[in-house]
């Protein structure tokens, strides 16, 4: 579609939001992004991105920053982020965002949502997901939700470069297969959403051509580098253990402890189908592991 109405992303400031606007761009969209009145948004100006001021906990302010556009891409995550809005972000902020949507007549509106969400209800930031794909749904807003897997590149360095140290870091089994994305990969997706022959109300799985243990990702990632690298896996158990005794005062380590606790029961695995009919090859494990890799040591030369 064909049109100089701007898009807005909320959580062009994040790491996968940030991504999305460069794919955007790329695609001569117009580009719109929803920045905190506090945060500085001059690199965002700099590239001729038009900013929105406003917080997803103030309705109103999402209303004002959506009049006027074509469509919305959301990669904000209060899990992610942190900080004392979290919850609220993921709850009353997604709410808000779906309302503000309808109130403002968006053409489409694309979530980033999680792969399985709808299976777990004891995985809080993936469930949250599911209720807002669910409030989208019930106030007939057009949208389309991206379930990605695992962000392969974030899960992978949460220790350092695991080249450099030659591991990496799990919490579980490491035989289990899952599904992985690549983030840039995802914002060439949520980018693409925009104008996909998608039908209101999908729900579609993104990630690599197969699901893949975290011992096959050390062993294509030390094929690639030309290293070892090993797997330091902290049993599940252990990461339960810590849940429980300080959820009650960090709820996102109980959080964390449920989601590596899906993951191990061998079921958080995407049907590709869907993301290869709307946008093109499904990334092959071997290339998304070696592009990680490249680019790795691309920043270790810098």
């Amino acid at each position: 579609m064909t049109t100089t109405l701007p898009v807005l992303v909320v959580g062009a400031t994040g790491s996968v939001g940030g991504k999305v606007v460069d794919e955007l761009l790329k695609r001569g969209k117009n580009v719109r992004a929803l920045v905190r009145p506090t945060t500085d948004a001059s690199r965002l100006e700099s590239r001729g991105v038009e900013i929105a001021r406003g917080d997803m906990l103030d309705v109103d302010s999402l209303v004002a920053a959506m009049n006027g556009a074509d469509a919305v891409i959301t990669t904000a995550a209060g899990y992610t982020r942190g900080g004392k809005n979290a919850h609220d972000i993921d709850t009353v902020g997604n709410a808000n965002l779906a309302e503000a949507a309808h109130r403002s007549g968006i053409r489409r509106f694309v979530l980033t949502s999680i792969l399985t969400s709808d299976q777990t209800p004891h995985v809080p930031h993936f469930w949250h997901k599911k209720v807002a794909e669910d409030k989208l749904e019930q106030l007939g807003v057009p949208f389309v939700a991206l379930r990605p897997g695992a962000f392969f590149d974030q899960i992978a360095s949460m220790a350092g470069d695991p080249v450099d140290k030659g591991r990496l870091i799990w919490m579980g089994k490491t035989t289990v297969p899952l599904t992985w994305v690549n983030t840039s990969d995802l914002a060439v997706c949520l980018a693409a959403a925009v104008d996909a022959e998608a039908a209101d109300g999908e729900r579609i799985d993104i990630g690599w051509d197969r699901p893949v243990s975290m011992r096959e990702v050390a062993d294509l990632m030390s094929s690639r580098a030309g290293k070892k690298i090993r797997v330091w896996a902290i049993p599940s158990t252990v990461t339960r253990a810590a849940g429980a005794v300080v959820g009650p005062f960090m709820p996102v380590v109980k959080d964390m402890a449920a989601m590596f606790g899906w993951f191990d029961k061998g079921r958080y695995v995407a049907d590709t189908r869907r993301q290869e009919q709307l946008f093109g090859p499904v990334p092959t494990a071997e290339d998304a592991i070696a592009r990680f890799t490249d680019e790795l040591g691309k920043a270790r030369h810098r």
